[in-house]
């Protein structure tokens, strides 16, 4: 077993457990863990709609600042004491979630190929992250703001970039100026804005990036925070004395866990950590090099520019160019291939995908080279013939084990999506009792829309669809975790159950 795996699959089976455990208590949409990355960005925006409304109240000097969030903490706690709390805890918040986040996606190996852009990316958000956060606690100035001050200050001090020392600006008790206090307000306004443009960088290459939480889960989390905010309000400590040295402090670990590894190791040590430490997050997703089969491809003679597959591909791998070889259509589809993840989703969205054509004939407009359509109805004859009770379950690399399954045949896929509904039509008229799909969980695809794709073909909502000539009766979907084999082997003596029921009706009215 790699080193990968033996950190990686016990994160991923630890996800998958909490992930179970939340999709029973909220469904699988309403899943915080589902959606790390979108209660990120939820959490961004109350922390900045929070800031706008404290700083209305705010004083913006060296001698009224303290007073003025003391004011709104005790004086109109019903308001802006709250908006406080709030303030604090979606910043440490976003802080969780995006580590979580970032830990969910590596143990998923979901960082490296063409998802790189967005893992690279991610970095600048997490230095932006802390700067935004630590910048808002010098504001408060009281004696945390001080020995974070203090701190930075020193810290950045180190490198010699500044003229002069920053640092000196915390010699003594009225060093501190109110130019300089603007200073910081500006740099706790300004760093968020960075902050955000960066969040936009992170999914500009996401084909339909989900920002938006679900309406559940956004009310949930707001009620959630807004009683953490109640119950534990926010508060500052004495205000700041620069002739005293704080001794007594309460830190914030999600922003302030480095500041006491400077108190031990001091500067040098930890701007190596700090560089070394980006630079590694920045270069993993090329440690090792992602091995791949070669991308999807276009076979042009078959393409009739239908702009099918330009719609379902999760990683905008597909554009649509105006027609190059003469055929007397508007457009053809061109495959990016450092964008093509292999999953496969554009072969299942292309009309010309059908197995009712002889071998020869057996082309697709747009197909996967290590596993072409050709392949892929042999692997589903082959499920035929071997499934004792009938029964194919057709899964993904990536999803449950479908092997194994008494009375079945499995037909494994990169991704069940991969599946044009024309191929259940085939299983289940060349003598397939049952076709079973058994995918990812809902709202936790690999490929982002695969099961949702699926779904939608099946249920006539996405073209192309299952023919209606097909009886739904002998067509399972079951969408769960590599965890739910169990469950999957349940779900598959339940399917044998019904089809028999079926059958027998079946029987009865011929």
């Amino acid at each position: 077993m790699s080193a990968h795996s033996t950190f990686r699959t016990p994160l991923q089976n630890l996800f998958l457990l909490t992930e179970k455990g939340f999709d029973k208590a909220f469904g699988p949409e309403w899943n915080p863990i589902r959606q790390l990355g979108t209660v990120a960005f939820y959490l961004f925006f109350i922390a900045a709609v929070t800031g706008i409304i404290l700083y209305i109240f705010f004083e913006t000097s060296v001698d009224g600042a303290y007073e003025s969030v003391e004011y709104m903490t005790h004086d109109q706690w019903w308001f802006s004491g709250i908006m406080r709390s709030l303030h604090r805890y979606s910043s440490d918040g976003m802080v969780l979630a995006m580590g979580l986040h970032m830990v969910r996606e590596w143990s998923f190996d979901r960082y490296r190929g063409v998802r790189w852009y967005a893992w690279f990316t991610g970095v600048p958000v997490i230095w932006l992250l802390y700067v935004s956060g630590l910048s808002g606690y010098w504001l408060v100035w009281d004696e945390l703001a001080q020995y974070v001050a203090i701190g930075s200050m020193e810290w950045l001090d180190w490198l010699g970039v500044f003229g002069e020392p920053v640092a000196t600006n915390f010699l003594a008790e009225g060093s501190l100026t109110d130019r300089f206090f603007t200073l910081l307000v500006f740099t706790h306004i300004f760093a968020p804005l960075f902050l955000l443009f960066m969040m936009w960088v992170h999914v500009i290459r996401v084909t339909q990036p989900k920002i938006s939480a679900p309406r559940g889960l956004a009310i949930g989390t707001l009620v959630a925070l807004t009683v953490l905010s109640l119950v534990y309000p926010a508060y500052s400590h004495l205000k700041a004395n620069l002739d005293v040295i704080p001794t007594d402090l309460a830190l914030d670990w999600y922003y302030m866990a480095f500041y006491p590894l400077y108190d031990a190791w001091g500067p040098a040590a930890l701007w190596a950590l700090a560089i070394g430490g980006s630079v590694f997050l920045s270069i993993m997703p090329w440690l090792p090099p992602l091995k791949q089969p070669a991308p999807a491809f276009v076979t042009l003679d078959k393409c009739n520019g239908c702009r099918r597959c330009y719609e379902d591909c999760p990683y905008g791998a597909i554009t649509m160019v105006p027609r190059s070889d003469g055929l007397p259509y508007e457009q053809e589809a061109v495959v990016d291939a450092a964008m093509c993840t292999r999953c496969g989703i554009c072969v299942g969205a292309c009309p010309t995908s059908t197995p009712f054509r002889g071998e020869d004939e057996l082309i697709t407009g747009i197909d996967l080279a290590h596993l072409p359509l050709k392949n892929l109805r042999k692997l589903v004859d082959q499920a035929i013939s071997e499934a004792s009770d009938g029964i194919v379950v057709v899964g993904c690399d990536h999803g449950q084990h479908v092997d194994n399954i008494d009375g079945t045949a499995p037909v494994v896929l990169p991704c069940v999506s991969q599946l044009p509904p024309s191929f259940i039509d085939y299983m289940v008229s060349n003598g397939a009792e049952g076709v079973l799909i058994a995918g990812c969980p809902d709202c936790g695809c690999r490929f982002r829309y695969g099961v949702q794709w699926m779904q939608d073909r099946l249920e006539g909502r996405r073209d192309p669809y299952l023919r209606k000539r097909v009886p739904r009766e002998r067509i399972r979907m079951y969408w769960a975790s590599p965890l739910d084999d169990k469950a999957l082997h349940a779900e598959v003596d339940a399917f044998k159950t019904d089809l028999a029921a079926f059958n027998k009706e079946d029987d009865a009215n011929v």
